[in-house]
């Protein structure tokens, strides 16, 4: 995206890669410390501290997680037209830091007068929708840029960029799993404030970690333009405007996470604006091939929604459910609830290696899956985590808790889920999409992931219990309560699963090639290839 003014493959190596990578694979594992970090335990605080009934914890969380997925997609528009992606990091950087530090600010505790109403500190409340709305922003602009610079540090052709991407997103998870062991403990056994600074103190790392590597990122990701952004408008340079623009958004998104019909409306009209473009582009300009593979883009797009929707139960219903009616007592020590969050980037770690020997012992056995079969797999083991979890519920005594292991099998479920259907999604993309459209395309992946994250607010909100001081409940009830709304995501997933699993042959020949062969790859030149049959 730019002139590099030192070559990427001339630059100083480690362990056969270059030394850039290692400072982004920090930079990203602290950025997911604090965000995952802050994960486990927003809605707990949320119930706990602030007393938000827990519909209300889950529609805040849905429209603060809408947001975290649909900003990137305007700060990496930003990155590639004027910023660059060094200058989009730093500035994400800041903002991130400032938003996770704020957060660390609790104000004074809810309380519940005598007639039942509850009294929140409005100054407090302020300042954690303004920490919210800051870390929204600061995702925007880091998360999407920091990934396209591990692109930048290979030259085209290098056959070490796999190689490269497999270790960033090493540090992705290892992030993820410490925060929530971590973060999680901190928060919930000394103090919130504690566990969210920690979370504020990561971010720092990362963002020192980034300004103090960019030796060895020199000429890495600059501004395709520097002479646009040194431009004077209104007694401002343009990038600074860039800049100011994005702090005041901050206002306005600190508005909307208090208002999430809004966000959740403003998702689904762009939603279905998106899609009429799909429907009008297939009719009007696609050619058979062409529409064929759209159309099944579009429709395993829609059908990740879903699969999304019940994974993300785990910071909202899921994290309730661990907190309120389950036995976390491991060998005498308590486990706290925002720790068993660690559950899925730990068995990403274990099993991520086993996944990609499958398919290539797959591969080698002649044996293609289609993007359609990932998908209902993915979708179908969804289902069967949150069944797994009722069949234990049905087991427990009444009035007793659930074992933890149940809990652990969810999170097993989930995770393999997310091996089938996570890693096909962006290659799809790439490889089904004609090639002048593959940013559009990409730009709706991303927008049906913030419908998925708002869609597990919304359902997570039918879950909600009624807990006077925030963590007292009926184990009889709630027990109930979850056993049903847990049952009911299970079958939606299973049967859904099992109906995409059914389809597969038609799905698959909308892959196909004209001649019937199925896969699809993309040469070094972006021209599409074909590849052998897919079954």
């Amino acid at each position: 995206m730019n002139d590099n003014t030192t070559a990427p493959h001339l630059q100083r190596e480690l362990l056969g890669h270059p030394a850039g990578l290692f400072v982004l694979f920090a930079t990203e594992m602290w950025e997911r410390f604090s965000y995952y970090g802050m994960r486990a335990l927003l809605v707990l605080y949320l119930v706990k501290y602030h007393l938000f009934t827990d519909a209300e914890a889950a529609h805040t969380y849905a429209a603060y997680a809408a947001l975290v997925y649909c900003l990137p997609v305007i700060g990496g528009v930003l990155a590639d037209r004027y910023l660059g992606f060094r200058k989009a990091v730093v500035f994400g950087g800041l903002l991130l830091v400032a938003g996770h530090t704020a957060m660390a600010v609790e104000g004074d505790a809810a309380v519940r007068d005598a007639m039942g109403v509850v009294e929140r500190d409005a100054v407090g409340i302020n300042f954690m929708f303004t920490a919210l709305a800051l870390i929204c922003v600061g995702v925007g602009f880091l998360k999407p840029n920091i990934s396209g610079m591990v692109g930048e540090l290979y030259p085209p052709g290098d056959g070490r960029r796999d190689g490269g991407f497999t270790i960033f997103y090493m540090g992705i998870n290892l992030g993820a799993a410490s925060a929530s062991l971590f973060v999680g403990w901190l928060g919930e056994t000394v103090g919130w404030s504690y566990g969210f600074g920690a979370a504020g103190i990561g971010m720092l790392l990362g963002l020192l970690t980034f300004l103090w590597g960019q030796k060895y990122l020199k000429g890495l990701a600059e501004p395709t333009n520097p002479e646009k952004l040194a431009e004077i408008h209104f007694g401002l340079k343009f990038e600074h405007w860039i800049y100011a623009i994005s702090l005041i958004s901050v206002v306005a998104i600190h508005w909307l996470l208090q208002r999430h019909q809004i966000v959740g409306g403003g998702v689904l009209l762009t939603f279905v604006a998106v899609y009429l473009f799909w429907i009008w582009h297939c009719a009007r300009r696609a050619e058979r091939q062409e529409r064929n593979h759209i159309i099944l883009v579009i429709l395993l797009t829609l059908f990740s929604v879903l699969f999304w929707a019940l994974f993300e139960q785990a910071p909202t219903s899921l994290n309730l459910f661990a907190d309120r009616i389950t036995d976390r007592v491991v060998m005498g020590y308590e486990v706290t609830a925002g720790q068993i969050q660690s559950l899925n980037a730990i068995f990403i770690l274990l099993l991520a290696p086993v996944f990609a020997m499958l398919w290539t012992w797959f591969e080698r056995r002649n044996i293609h899956l289609s993007y359609a079969t990932k998908f209902g797999l993915g979708i179908v083991q969804a289902g069967l985590g949150f069944l797994v979890l009722v069949l234990g519920m049905s087991l427990t005594e009444e009035g007793t808790k659930v074992a933890l292991i149940w809990l652990v099998l969810v999170y097993l479920f989930h995770t393999t889920g997310e091996l089938c259907l996570s890693p096909v999604g962006l290659s799809m993309v790439t490889k089904l999409t004609p090639f002048k459209l593959v940013g559009t395309m990409m730009g709706t992946w991303f927008l049906a992931s913030a419908g998925a994250e708002y869609v597990s607010g919304v359902l997570a909100a039918l879950a909600s219990i009624e807990t006077p001081d925030g963590e007292t409940v009926d184990l009889v009830n709630a027990s109930t309560i979850y056993g049903d709304f847990f049952g009911s995501l299970g079958w939606l997933g299973a049967i859904i699963g099992l109906l995409i699993l059914a389809f597969v042959p038609l799905l698959r020949k909308l892959q196909a090639q004209p001649d019937g062969s199925g896969a699809i790859t993309v040469g070094e030149d972006g021209k599409k290839e074909e590849a052998k049959k897919t079954d």
